[in-house]
């Protein structure tokens, strides 16, 4: 089976080395970039990597029809990145609109398609997204995400480090959202490792942070470009194997009942349709608990402001 990707917001830090890991696999036939600028040369630029796959770019909101046309999985990254003393959500406002407008042409075109955000705030861009396709009444909760895997991944580099383990063989369940309140990692449920209280606190505050200290040692000039890249192809190749009626399993942030809130990132299990099956967030200690509840109420707030965008600004 052979799948088109398209990826929105190409020419960015993200989307520059996103688009090579895409351009190396063999699943992807078709690859299709957008953004409003450089795009051409990144696409030529990539075109020359001896893959079989077609390539092409675009820049203008004319052509995004042809770059979403026949794609199975749509990737978003577009938006402006995050600058030292900014939060995600100072992010919001210029972002959302983006977000939208490109949610619109995925509804018309693709839609659907697997819809994979990575624009931050994530917490908030889901809603959004998810309230533009209800306007076109082409919504399907289980084909929206937001990449919660680069927290997965530095929980398993984090953990590895401090236990002395194989880093992949440390699978620690993390739920909630993607910033740095809202991330919560379960290291009680992991079976074969015991933490300290003092362990604990210190590698939570530790995969919660970790993308603030990549900003702060590139000092502004950069975000974690890199590492969001390598995770998003890894939720990508596992949308992939999930479209070819493998069985694969991830975390996401995605519209959920497993608390009382619309949208939460917990495990799921991936299939031809997106999300088959949502998994129960399962028994936590106290101090993870208390972590929940408060992650609980910063999230509802930042569902509300993307649920609220679009009531705000319809006509």
């Amino acid at each position: 089976m052979k799948i088109k990707v398209a990826v929105l917001g190409a020419s960015g830090g993200i989307g520059q080395p996103l688009s090579l890991l895409l351009r190396l696999n063999k699943d992807v036939s078709e690859l299709a970039l957008y953004d409003i600028a450089n795009v051409h040369g990144v696409s030529c630029d990539l075109s020359h990597i001896n893959t079989d796959s077609v390539i092409q770019g675009h820049e203008t909101a004319k052509s995004l029809e042809s770059v979403l046309k026949n794609c199975q999985i749509v990737v978003m990254t577009s938006g402006i990145a995050q600058k030292p003393g900014m939060s995600r959500e100072d992010l919001f406002d210029v972002n959302a609109g983006i977000v939208s407008d490109l949610s619109e042409a995925i509804a018309k075109f693709c839609p659907g398609a697997m819809f994979c955000i990575i624009s931050n705030p994530v917490n908030s861009m889901v809603p959004v997204a998810s309230n533009v396709f209800k306007k076109f009444n082409v919504y399907d909760p289980k084909r929206i995400f937001g990449m919660t895997t680069l927290d997965v991944i530095r929980s398993r580099v984090f953990i590895g480090k401090a236990k002395k383990q194989q880093v992949n063989k440390c699978e620690c369940p993390v739920v909630g959202g993607h910033s740095a309140t809202t991330i919560l990692p379960l290291l009680s449920q992991m079976p074969h490792l015991d933490f300290t209280s003092q362990e604990q606190i210190d590698l939570t505050d530790k995969i919660q942070n970790a993308g603030t200290v990549v900003l702060d040692i590139k000092k502004g000039k950069g975000t974690a470009t890199l590492s969001t890249a390598y995770a998003a192809y890894i939720f990508v190749e596992l949308l992939m194997k999930g479209l070819k009626g493998e069985e694969v399993y991830d975390y996401a942030y995605v519209a959920s009942n497993v608390t009382k809130l619309p949208f939460f990132s917990s495990k799921i299990k991936l299939g031809v349709n997106g999300v088959e099956h949502i998994y129960p967030i399962g028994k936590m200690n106290n101090f993870e608990q208390t972590k929940f509840d408060e992650i609980v109420a910063t999230l509802s707030s930042q569902i509300d402001i993307g649920l609220n965008f679009k009531k705000k600004n319809s006509k």
